[in-house]
C-alpha cells in the first residue's frame, strides 16, 4: 500500500513537471515569436528610412546634418537589433527621434510636402511605426505573461532549474516621448 502511495506521488510530481515545462515552453515561444514580429517591422523601417533620406537629400542638399543624424541612428539601430530588446530599445528610440526630426523638416518645406515620393514614404513610415507599436505591445504582453508564469508558485520551484530565465521587455526610454527639435538653417 505504501508503495502505491509513493508511486502516486511520484506520478503527480512528474505530471506537474511536464505541465509546468510545457507551459513555460509555450510562453517563451510566444514571446520569441512576438520579438520576431518586432524585428520584421524594424527591418521594414530600417529599409524605408534610406529611401526617404535619399528623396529628401535630392530635394534639399543643405540640411545635411539632419540627414546624417538619421542615417547614423539607422545604422546603430540595425546593429543593435540583433542583440535583443535591451540593446535595441535605446537605439530604436534614437532612430525614432532622428526620424521625427526629419519628418518635421519635411513639413517645413513646401516643395517636399508636395513631392509624391516623400508623401508615399511618409505614409509607409507612419504605417510601419504603428505596426511597431502594436508588435511591441504584443511582445511586452507576451513577456509579462511568461515572466509572471515562471515566477508564480508552483512553477517558480522548477523554472530556473529547467532553464527558464526571465525575458526582457522592449522598453523605450523617456527620450522617445520628447518632441523633436527641428533647426532650420
Amino acid at each position: 500500500m505504501t508503495l502505491w502511495i509513493v508511486l502516486g506521488i511520484v506520478v503527480l510530481i512528474v505530471l506537474w513537471l511536464i505541465t509546468t515545462y510545457n507551459g513555460l515552453v509555450g510562453g517563451r515561444t510566444q514571446a520569441q515569436a512576438a520579438w520576431s514580429q518586432i524585428d520584421v517591422q524594424l527591418k521594414r523601417r530600417h529599409d524605408l528610412i534610406p529611401n526617404l533620406v535619399q528623396v529628401v537629400k535630392d530635394a534639399m542638399g543643405y540640411e545635411q546634418e539632419t540627414l546624417t543624424k538619421v542615417i547614423q541612428a539607422r545604422n546603430a539601430a540595425v546593429a543593435a537589433s540583433a542583440a535583443g530588446p535591451a540593446q535595441a530599445a535605446p537605439a530604436e528610440a534614437a532612430l525614432t527621434q532622428a526620424t521625427r526630426g526629419l519628418l518635421g523638416l519635411v513639413e517645413s518645406y513646401p516643395q517636399l510636402k508636395a513631392n509624391e515620393n516623400v508623401k508615399q514614404l511618409q505614409e509607409e513610415l507612419t504605417s510601419t511605426e504603428n505596426k511597431i507599436a502594436f508588435a511591441r505591445q504584443f511582445y511586452n504582453d507576451s513577456v509579462a505573461s511568461y515572466n509572471v508564469r515562471r515566477q508564480s508558485f508552483p512553477a517558480v520551484l522548477a523554472a530556473q532549474s529547467l532553464g527558464f530565465g526571465p525575458m526582457e521587455l522592449f522598453d523605450m526610454p523617456e527620450t522617445e516621448r520628447e518632441v523633436p527639435k527641428v533647426v532650420l538653417r
